[in-house]
């Protein structure tokens, strides 16, 4: 089931990312987003699963495409909860910036966090820190005691934070702490997923999407890292859609197994713009294109990357294909 169903997720992203690159540096991240997710939602319904969003472009009433409790798949496989963002970067790809992916996660019925759309605080660690942190800590005793776990000084300690006014006090005690501070302009997902790809960061930490936070925690769960997290309602009104989505605490903290469970789950993505992870779509000559793409599950720890020539003219898939093991 795992490999049948990964084929068929990762052409979904594949399509997604083709039609979402076409707006790079357009300046309008409302006709790529729209892009990506109706070739999503075009190609959905043709795999084989009982498939339920449980993230996705919003509510029923906010969202006519990819809402929250739609049905996707042909209803002849194993139910699962599907978790999807069409394309995690609308301005990146709007600025013609890095780091632009279409993303869906996968996991038998059950086992995804329903993240409602609200900030999630976060601690992001790859596998040699796994287990061994805790966001309840203050920062400069995480930041301390992953510096002695890591056999480092603090000094040597690179810590990734999204680039923004909400975290301007973090960042001070960062600064303070003396460790070296990667600032992000964007890139929540991918943002995780460096602690575990050998880019030298060793701590992802501040606050960002909740949805956003589960697709992380799946490929992360992936790759043996470790992410915790938080919800930050701001509102009674939040308050109260936490609990109608099944979160009856919202302020407590949240481990990667409650984000997506303790089964098997699927990590599947395709760059639009190049980054350190996966490149971009690449348009050659004769009407082609390149993908690349990632696909992930978590029970064997398989991390595959997939090279694709895409023949435009037709859209029948792909013309060559090479994967790396």
């Amino acid at each position: 089931m795992e490999s049948q169903l990964a084929l068929e997720l990762v052409r979904i992203t594949e399509a997604a990312a083709l039609e979402s690159a076409r707006w790079t540096g357009r300046g309008d991240k409302n006709s790529a987003d729209d892009a990506a997710t109706t070739a999503i939602r075009s190609h959905f319904n043709t795999v084989p699963m009982d498939g339920t969003v449980v993230i996705g472009e919003g509510e029923m009433d906010e969202a006519p495409m990819l809402y929250i409790g739609e049905r996707v798949g042909n209803r002849k496989g194993p139910k699962m909860d599907i978790a999807v963002d069409p394309l995690e970067g609308t301005e990146t790809v709007a600025k013609g910036l890095n780091n632009a992916i279409s993303v869906i996660a996968a996991a038998p019925q059950g086992s995804l966090l329903h993240a409602p759309d609200m900030y999630m605080q976060k601690l992001a660690v790859g596998p040699k820190l796994a287990g061994k942190l805790s966001l309840d800590d203050p920062l400069e005793q995480t930041l301390t005691k992953a510096a002695l776990l890591l056999d480092r000084p603090l000094t040597d300690l690179t810590v990734s934070i999204l680039d923004r006014e909400r975290h301007r006090s973090i960042i001070e005690v960062l600064r303070q702490a003396g460790v070296r501070i990667k600032l992000l302009g964007h890139g929540d997902v991918m943002a995780a997923i460096d602690t575990c790809a050998d880019s030298g960061v060793d701590l992802y930490i501040g606050s960002g999407g909740a949805p956003e936070g589960v697709l992380a925690a799946a490929a992360m769960k992936c790759m043996g890292g470790d992410i915790q997290g938080r919800l930050l309602p701001e509102s009674e009104a939040d308050v109260e859609r936490c609990k109608r989505m099944g979160i009856d605490q919202p302020d407590r903290l949240l481990t990667m197994d409650d984000m997506v469970g303790r089964q098997g789950v699927l990590f599947v993505a395709t760059g639009v713009t190049p980054g350190e992870f996966l490149q971009g779509v690449r348009y050659l000559p004769g009407s082609r294109a390149e993908t690349h793409s990632v696909v992930m599950y978590s029970e064997t720890k398989t991390v595959r990357f997939v090279r694709s020539v895409h023949q435009l003219e037709t859209q029948l898939g792909t013309l060559a294909q090479a994967v790396s093991f």
